[in-house]
């Protein structure tokens, strides 16, 4: 309520400013000139409460920026400039000139969206996860302990073990401790067999 208050009693007083203003014995205001009737280089408390505390002084210094009502000699001149340059051109090549800049800020826009988009699909790609755990560890578990994999042999590679073989499964569940054990029914020539592994002949490294 206090705000509405405050507010409607704003509202009128600037109605009624309008109506004063608008009044044909109102002279008018650009018509008037601001003169300064004190400049006092020493601290002004009024001016600061009145002004929130942006202008302590009221002096010779800071009266022309207070009062100025026309730019500076430099701006002015600059405006100036671009409004002799401005007359002189064309409407058509004006125009050209303004759809040449919206292109122009046209593309520049969608080149900074394509690198934002850029940005935030790198940023994805790099903390989305590139392997499958499972796989990884499926691997590993077939390279150290042999895990899944099949213990047969492409034939004509050499000895194989076969499920119908007589003494296959003697020979895999006697191999403790990496020992030979001779194949019933094989040649003197081919190598022992573990598990589909192909055994070393005694007295060279073993090799997998």
């Amino acid at each position: 309520p206090s705000v509405l208050d405050s507010f409607a009693l704003l509202s009128g007083q600037l109605n009624t400013l309008n109506k004063v203003l608008k009044h044909e014995k109102t002279p008018l205001l650009r018509n008037q000139v601001i003169i300064p009737l004190v400049l006092s280089p020493d601290r002004d408390e009024e001016i600061m409460r009145q002004t929130e505390g942006r202008v302590p002084v009221f002096s010779h210094e800071v009266v022309p920026d207070h009062l100025r009502t026309k730019p500076d000699p430099e701006v002015e001149e600059q405006e100036k400039q671009l409004i002799t340059d401005a007359a002189r051109i064309s409407p058509d090549a004006a125009q050209k000139q303004i759809q040449s800049l919206n292109k122009m800020c046209s593309n520049l826009l969608e080149k900074i969206s394509k690198e934002e988009r850029e940005s935030e699909s790198g940023g994805l790609r790099q903390n989305k996860q590139t392997f499958n755990p499972a796989d990884t560890n499926a691997l590993v578990a077939a390279v150290a302990f042999g895990k899944g994999l099949s213990n047969r042999r492409p034939q004509g590679s050499g000895a194989s073990v076969q499920s119908g073989q007589p003494g296959a499964g003697a020979i895999i569940a006697g191999a403790s401790g990496m020992q030979q054990v001779p194949m019933a029914g094989a040649p003197a020539q081919q190598q022992p067999m573990l598990a589909g592994v192909q055994m070393a002949p005694a007295g060279q490294p073993g090799k997998v």
